[in-house]
């Protein structure tokens, strides 16, 4: 492999990182990396189901924001809004 395959290769994973949220996300320093098998089992354990839905952009970002300063993640987060919106969990 010579220097400028390395590179690329270098810079192939970097921006593969950053698509997936990149290593140095918030909360996911302390905790190893699960596979998405892995992810699902536990997540099934918990009593969790997959729900997606299409949200306006400028909503998206301040859920995010709001995700960062959250002591939980992403999922926590709007579960903690759903409930206090008014549905049980």
């Amino acid at each position: 492999m010579n220097k400028f395959q390395l590179e690329q290769t270098k810079a192939f994973k970097l921006a593969n990182d950053l698509k997936q949220g990149g290593k140095n996300r918030i909360g996911a320093a302390d905790e190893a990396k699960l596979d998405r098998r892995e992810q699902r089992k536990l997540d099934q354990a918990k009593g969790l189901v997959p729900f997606a839905c299409k949200l306006d952009e400028k909503l998206v970002k301040q859920l995010k924001e709001r995700a960062e300063a959250h002591e939980g993640d992403m999922t926590d987060m709007l579960a903690e809004l759903l409930v206090k919106a008014g549905l049980e969990r």
